[in-house]
């Protein structure tokens, strides 16, 4: 039987300094060899880091960091307290504070932890914490006002994990690599630590969300990096349902807006564009065993919540991917009419609505890090509750990025987002550029708060953001045009988008830098190789140099969907190609400088990968400098790693643009 939280609380021992750091000091798994320490390399040190006096400009790179806002947030299903993530200590923590506002306090202290999960009944916070980003995390719980902590399920090697939802008596679903296999199954655990598996994969299951009388669990199977198959797993009897298997051919996504179940578990609303290009409102139905569409749209209905006061909840609402700006959709389900919604500022928003229908909206736009504002949208209420701190950065210097459209030279439109420096020339005084290449290759580059884009465009450097095909957010035919053969298609969006934007006079296309980490990374190594003197230097963030190696050793995370995305890397087939398709094979035609950063602990792409770029660069008497940082993943999540490094990455992008402060 699981014991309530307050009582395996109250019996255990405060242990969070320690519990995220269970796994054995100096282990690598997934993708992760350990670094070649022979090669010369820049590594964080203890040299004290200057910001520069607040209201200067052009402001210090260091200020852009240090801009810090909420991350991601949930209410308590009392619609009480607002349990969110904040990195202001210099990396992410657990933070509480009223719904109706007041001080925050933190509750978590070095962890580095992940989102934070109310128990089903608001008496306590779930979360999980890895080690210095190596995606194996151990899953804790502890008490709302921080004095108590226990230790769940401890982090395991090898045992990457994921969360699906709670059930109303306190037990969990969740995905696990524990079988040992690599593959992803879905296991049921208690929060006093028993755990058990309920359902096998072949490639990998994800457990999504919990019917309200725990009898059902939604199950998905990842299709590629832009779909998935869905399904309905009886927990009781461990049989499962497919609702959703289109052909791959035809693959959809049908978690494009989480899932709401009805309060009677009688079904579900969903977000799918199955048959369609975007994901439009949908409802499963546990009677029927199928699901209608509610109503149809032109662009992805995202971030779903159902609440409000009657047995099937009142109102439902949802936000709107409009190429990359977010705006509220609401409509009420007893009268069956649209809701009112607040004008609230631009960015991303994601969603939490409780009890009676108070709704909280968190947004991280391209003029806050990240605020929260709880609203009414039935009494056309809404209040700031946590305003994000800019360190002295003026807000109305902070550039709002354009959405630009071009065609490729094979007829397909490209899109992406234009940041111009205030007051920047056209033509032969246009500013130079950087491109800022997404990772995925499934991302999506929208109007979220961009630091570093802030900063170059303060001193003069425009910023795209380009969503070359296989982007999401942009149709589903749209994320599935660089799939497999057509990989180098999206590569040569990158030399067509800075042809259009020179063109218009918009950007100075002959320097033009390219920067990207992770899959954007790869898009770095590729361009430079594929199209030698489009862009006079590169900045490649942990990204892939040779596709055989990355797809053999990429982590489990990973490889559920690389095979529709890439193809199978067991397949003579694809080992040929991609022997001849991979940026390593092409690296004696980059000849222009490159700066090169790896986490030593990455498990998604091995650190060898940028090893094996730097060491051919450097042969080749081409300048690659290389940053290794020791303590960190897949990204850089500590905030002394970031102002290590971005500052280094800004110095390198401005020596080569040849700018100066008075551009």
């Amino acid at each position: 039987m699981t014991r309530p939280l307050p009582f395996l609380l109250a019996t255990a021992i405060a242990a969070a300094p320690t519990l995220a750091l269970a796994q054995e000091e100096g282990a690598t798994f997934g993708g992760a060899s350990g670094p070649d320490l022979s090669i010369e390399a820049v590594e964080p040190d203890e040299t004290q880091v200057t910001v520069g006096r607040a209201g200067e400009h052009p402001a210090d790179i260091g200020r852009y960091l240090l801009a810090s806002g909420a991350g991601a947030a949930n209410l308590s299903p009392d619609g009480e307290t607002i349990a969110f993530s904040w990195d202001v200590t210099g990396q992410s923590e657990l933070w509480v504070m009223p719904a109706s506002g007041g001080q925050p306090r933190q509750i978590t202290f070095q962890t580095g932890v992940f989102a934070p999960i109310w128990t089903p009944d608001g008496g306590g916070l779930f979360f999980s914490a890895d080690r210095d980003g190596n995606e194996q995390p151990g899953y804790f719980a502890l008490a709302p006002d921080g004095n108590m902590e226990i230790e769940v399920l401890p982090a395991a090697a090898g045992d990457f994990r994921v969360f699906g939802d709670f059930a109303a008596d306190g037990s969990f679903v969740y995905a696990s690599t524990a079988r040992g296999t690599g593959v992803f199954d879905i296991y049921r655990g208690t929060l006093d630590g028993d755990s058990a598996m309920i359902a096998e994969a072949d490639l990998g299951l994800f457990a999504q969300s919990v019917s309200p009388d725990g009898k059902y669990a939604i199950v998905i199977e990842r299709v590629g990096e832009d779909a998935d198959n869905l399904y309905l797993l009886n927990l009781a009897t461990q049989q499962m349902v497919t609702i959703s298997e289109p052909p791959v051919e035809n693959r959809a996504s049908h978690t494009l807006g989480g899932f709401e179940w009805m309060p009677n578990s009688s079904g579900f609303y969903f977000s799918t564009n199955l048959d369609r290009e975007f994901g439009t409102l949908a409802f499963y139905s546990l009677e029927s065993g199928s699901f209608d569409r509610v109503f149809e749209t032109d662009r992805d209905i995202e971030n779903l919540e159902l609440c409000g006061p009657g047995p099937g909840g009142s109102y439902l609402y949802w936000s709107r991917n409009e190429d990359g700006f977010d705006t509220l959709g609401g409509w009420h389900t007893v009268e069956k009419q649209p809701i009112a919604m607040p004008d609230l500022p631009e960015g991303r928003y994601t969603l939490d609505c409780e009890a009676d229908g108070e709704l909280m909206v968190r947004i991280n736009g391209w003029q806050t890090p990240g605020e929260i504002w709880m609203t009414n949208p039935i009494e056309g209420k809404k209040n700031l509750v946590f305003a994000a701190n800019l360190a002295g950065l003026d807000p109305d210097r902070l550039v709002r990025p354009e959405i630009v459209r071009y065609t490729a030279r094979d007829g397909v439109e490209l899109q992406g987002l234009l940041y111009l420096p205030q007051g920047a020339g056209t033509g032969a005084d246009a500013p130079p550029v950087v491109f800022d290449v997404h990772g995925g290759p499934s991302g999506q580059s929208v109007a979220s708060f961009e630091p570093v884009a802030q900063y170059h465009v303060a001193r003069g450097v425009a910023v795209f953001q380009p969503n070359v095909r296989g982007s999401t957010g942009l149709g589903r035919t749209y994320s599935t045009l660089d799939d497999r053969e057509r990989r180098l298609d999206s590569v040569r969006d990158l030399v067509d988008l800075k042809a259009a934007l020179a063109a218009d006079g918009l950007i100075d296309g002959d320097r033009a830098a390219v920067m990207g980490g992770s899959y954007g990374g790869y898009a770095v190594n590729a361009v430079l190789a594929e199209y030698p003197g489009e862009f006079i230097a590169g900045v490649s963030l942990y990204g892939v140099a040779d596709w055989v190696t990355a797809l053999e050793i990429a982590s489990p995370l990973l490889k559920a969907a690389d095979r529709i995305e890439y193809g199978d890397i067991t397949q003579e087939r694809w080992r040929e190609y991609y022997t001849v398709n991979s940026p390593i094979r092409k690296a004696d035609q980059i000849t222009v400088p490159v700066l090169f950063s790896h986490g030593a602990m990455d498990p998604r792409i091995d650190i060898y990968e940028t090893e094996v770029m730097v060491k051919t660069l450097r042969a080749n008497g081409v300048e690659a400098p290389f940053v290794r940082i020791p303590d960190e993943g897949h990204g850089w999540r500590k905030l002394s790693n970031q102002l290590f490094y971005y500052r280094i990455q800004a110095e390198f992008i401005e020596e080569q643009l040849g700018v100066s402060i008075a551009e």
